[in-house]
């Protein structure tokens, strides 16, 4: 994907009621949003400028947070009796659950792709969440 297909897309995600989009070719990844959490950093650019800001941010932000892969409801542990499956501070193993989301009736347990360290959690129990949406925010190890 070059440069000049990627300002076209964004002319027409900006056109459309969409409020965010991802397309993945390969191994290039973009995710469009019109969620305004990068405007400041990318204000005064030319639009070709803003794409690559965005993606190179974007890129970041995918290697430093544990993502939602679904739309659902998220849970922090398999019961509220039970402890959650992780907490700020402790080190993840790749494969490990994180925590569940509920999507449709059916529950995902939704597992670290890394070894990590949870630095955050970003969602609270029974949020509901976005395809995307960060959940944690990690220190990968």
């Amino acid at each position: 994907m070059d440069l000049k297909q990627i300002e076209e897309l964004v002319k027409i995600i900006e056109k459309s009621s969409l409020t965010e989009f991802s397309v993945k070719e390969g191994d290039l990844k973009i995710t469009m949003s019109k969620i305004n959490r990068n405007a400041a950093a990318v204000e005064g650019l030319a639009a070709a400028e803003a794409v690559q800001e965005l993606y190179e941010a974007e890129t970041e932000e995918d290697e430093a947070f544990i993502t939602s892969p679904i739309v659902g409801t998220f849970y922090a542990a398999a019961s509220p009796e039970e402890p959650p499956f992780v907490s700020v501070g402790d080190v993840v193993k790749a494969g490990q659950t994180v925590c569940i989301l509920e999507a449709m009736k059916l529950m995902n347990e939704i597992q670290s792709d890394f070894e990590c360290e949870i630095e955050a959690v970003l969602v609270s129990n029974e949020q509901k969440v976005e395809y995307g949406q960060p959940l944690f925010r990690v220190k990968k190890l």
